[in-house]
């Protein structure tokens, strides 16, 4: 992994590059970073990190502090390290629940009026709730849940589009002590079904279906079909969203209006253990079978916070935009994060381009949207639109926007940056994961940017990036490591200790080794390159798919790219990419020979593409996070592994019948 990128590489990965953005002294004074800095006689930032990563104890507390995260009973130590970093035992004999922290906490205080969520719906209907309201309807939706004999370890599933209710719900099943499993409101049958057997599932919040460009999309025959095969299942809750026909088990179905409104809205808070499980979310895996990753009140919430403070720098009253589903991390990462810090989130249930490409633009006017979280997919599709679409509404409220889930080429990003943000606000790169709680790396207020890049670090992140012997590198590609414990760290893999141990902790002794392909320039920035497992190596040379991915993409025709590695006698790999283009060009050979020598001229003759295939769609999750791995799978004819996470399975059999 010690392969220098060469000049044109770097600057096609978004490796390198100049300074952009720097932040203004206002920004610097009013940051959360700031403030949390001073408070602790802390100079600058690179102190900072040297602290929270060399002094875990320490910088946990000061940050339960900051975020005020309240326990019945204080904690005897923050951390405790004897069953080795792996294992951290955390907030040791504290009790807490992370609902008093979120809602119930404020309910003495001002911001009880304020708002805490937003919704609109793609049909156009708008909700809102304030902290009071949203504090009454947790509860009503809490004495429901015991009223059907539900309460503390219990398993619940949420299974619904993204409308106040979901939210409720995510809360309700906390304040009783039971544990969330999320899943993804596109997911069929089987894999609800095998997410909710492997926790012992008792309960699935459902709804009747969503809207998505404009029609009803059915969802209650999926969890009805996913409930036949769930033993443990004894109830469903079901929101009416669409008003769409649907069946209704009697006995085990109940409608969440009958059944919610007639409780009282106050209720108890169970008084948890801050270690006791709190959330498991399912990541796919290459086995086939989920990743369960565990997640606790003490961690995951408050790391969720802390990024969301610390690096998009939101305030009490802003108000946050993630594009995302419950079923995937940022999803419980904008509720627990927005709450915590009394924010207020926003969501959305639609398409962000319909009925038109300024759908996006006009939620951001119509809701005073503060710190917006968008994909690079989402963006290299807006761009054949036209400027005429952003230009056309009042965009001046946004402070930051924000990105995750796969790595940006450098026009799209510039595109956003220039045009859109006018240059004036940063765009907080954010990658890290599931089972992090959030970020390993992330942009901050008070750090320069350029194109693609991450600031430094989240605090309390050490991490580095390493050679294939484990020592640390610059300017070269390497894995991505984090080599201290940080509060979110997932608490292992349910029922699966030893996977858990195999993915992260199996290659160097007491370093998690995370799966990311990363670079630290000269100038101390950070870069994601993709997933490890994706590095192409062709003829000795390490290739990131985000090098040449970030060529194709350049040109006016091509809206996204994918490049794989396909096994090659003499060369090791050789060179695959996939292209998908804009409505209506014409897949020309002109084209492709048009695509090969661009990447010709920039990667050099040796890095030549063996093919370049024109395909409709990638195979990418709700999230936008393009799945390379699938791609491979389906064009070798090699077992694609676990499959449930794609929005657009279509576009895997796509790949296997092209050549």
């Amino acid at each position: 992994m010690t392969e220098q990128f060469s000049a044109s590489a770097s600057l096609s990965a978004g490796f390198g590059g100049q300074i952009v953005w720097k932040p203004a002294p206002q920004h610097i004074e009013h940051a959360n970073l700031t403030a949390f800095m001073r408070a602790h006689g802390i100079k600058n930032f690179d102190e900072l990190m040297h602290r929270s990563t060399t002094e875990v104890s320490w910088f946990t507390d000061a940050v339960f502090k900051y975020l005020d995260i309240q326990f019945y009973e204080p904690c005897t130590s923050v951390v405790d390290l004897s069953e080795g970093i792996q294992f951290p035992k955390w907030c040791v004999g504290g009790k807490m629940n992370i609902v008093h922290n979120c809602v119930d906490k404020f309910q003495s205080s001002v911001i009880s009026e304020q708002l805490a969520v937003v919704f609109e719906g793609e049909e156009g209907i708008t909700k809102t709730l304030t902290y009071k309201e949203l504090y009454k309807e947790v509860n009503k939706a809490a004495n429901a849940l015991r009223s059907l004999g539900l309460g503390k370890g219990d398993a619940i599933g949420i299974f619904m589009p993204m409308t106040p209710e979901i939210v409720i719900a995510l809360l309700a099943i906390a304040k009783i002590g039971g544990i969330i499993l999320p899943l993804f409101s596109g997911y069929g049958a089987g894999a609800i079904a095998s997410r909710m057997n492997d926790a012992d599932a008792k309960a699935l919040f459902a709804a009747d279906g969503a809207f998505r460009r404009g029609k009803p999309v059915e969802m209650k025959s999926i969890a009805d079909e996913a409930a036949e095969q769930i033993p443990t299942l004894k109830h469903m809750i079901v929101l009416k969203r669409t008003g769409q026909d649907i069946n209704m088990k009697a006995g085990r179905d109940h409608w969440w209006t009958p059944l919610t409104a007639p409780q009282p809205d106050t209720a108890s808070t169970e008084i948890t253990s801050a270690e006791d499980p709190l959330m498991i979310i399912y990541t796919s895996g290459t086995t086939g079978k989920p990743k369960g990753a565990l997640h606790t009140h003490c961690g995951f919430p408050v790391k969720a916070a802390q990024d969301m403070a610390f690096g998009t720098d939101v305030h009490q009253g802003d108000v946050i935009y993630w594009m995302t589903d419950m079923g995937w991390m940022m999803g419980p990462w904008q509720v627990f994060g927005s709450l915590l810090l009394g924010a207020t989130m926003f969501i959305y249930d639609g398409a962000p381009d319909f009925p038109t490409p300024s759908r996006l633009w006009g939620l951001v006017e119509k809701h005073k949207i503060n710190q917006m979280g968008v994909s690079p997919t989402l963006i290299r599709s807006l761009i054949p639109q036209g400027d005429e679409h952003f230009k056309k509404h009042d965009l001046s409220s946004l402070t930051c926007f924000a990105s995750t889930g796969e790595p940006w080429n450098p026009d799209p990003w510039m595109w956003l940056f220039e045009k859109v943000g006018g240059g004036r606000i940063p765009i907080i790169n954010y990658s890290g994961g599931t089972e992090i709680s959030g970020g390993i790396v992330m942009g901050n207020p008070l750090l320069p940017l350029k194109p693609c890049a991450f600031s430094a670090p989240c605090p309390g992140m050490d991490a580095d990036v390493v050679d294939e012997n484990g020592k640390s590198i610059r300017n070269a590609v390497g894995e991505l490591v984090i080599k201290a414990p940080w509060i979110g760290m997932t608490r292992g893999f349910w029922k699966d200790k030893e996977r858990y141990l195999d993915t992260y902790w199996s290659r160097w002794e007491n370093v998690w080794v995370h799966g990311d392909f990363a670079a630290i320039d000269d100038d101390g920035l950070w870069y994601i390159l993709g997933r490890s497992d994706d590095t192409i190596k062709i003829a000795g040379k390490r290739l990131g798919p985000a090098e040449v991915e970030s060529i194709l993409v350049r040109h006016v025709d091509i809206v996204e790219a994918a490049a794989i590695g396909a096994p090659h006698d003499v060369k090791g790999s050789e060179l695959i990419l996939f292209a998908v283009t804009r409505p209506g060009v014409e897949r020309s050979e002109a084209l492709r020979l048009q695509l090969h020598e661009m990447v010709v001229a920039e990667m050099g003759r040796p890095l030549a593409p063996k093919s370049i295939l024109f395909v409709s769609d990638l195979p990418k999750t709700r999230n936008a996070k393009v799945m390379r791995r699938m791609i491979r799978a389906a064009y070798l004819g090699l077992e694609l592994g676990d499959t449930s996470s794609l929005v657009n399975p279509q576009a895997v059999d796509e790949i296997k019948k092209i050549k």
